[in-house]
């Protein structure tokens, strides 16, 4: 854990410990305020399980033959 000033003067150091050990938390005036994260564990954080069609794929509902209809109720305009 870091202190905001600490960090700020040895912001290299912050990184590299983020690359080597994992997140790296920062403390302004003794509360948690940020995360230095290394790019790997960024990007796992950020990319998706699976893709919109693995998950439709992976459905319960697969092959169930549910019908689905359209309600008349609402309709687009025709601009």
């Amino acid at each position: 854990m870091w202190r905001l000033e600490e960090a700020k003067s040895r912001l290299g150091e912050v990184v590299d410990e983020a690359k080597k050990h994992g997140p790296q938390v920062i403390r302004r005036r003794g509360v948690e305020a940020a995360v230095v994260l290394s790019f790997d564990d960024y990007v796992k954080l950020v990319k998706p399980k699976e893709s919109l069609v693995e998950f439709l794929a992976s459905s319960p509902l697969v092959g169930s033959e549910i019908e689905v209809e359209r309600s008349g109720a609402v309709r687009r305009s025709s601009a």
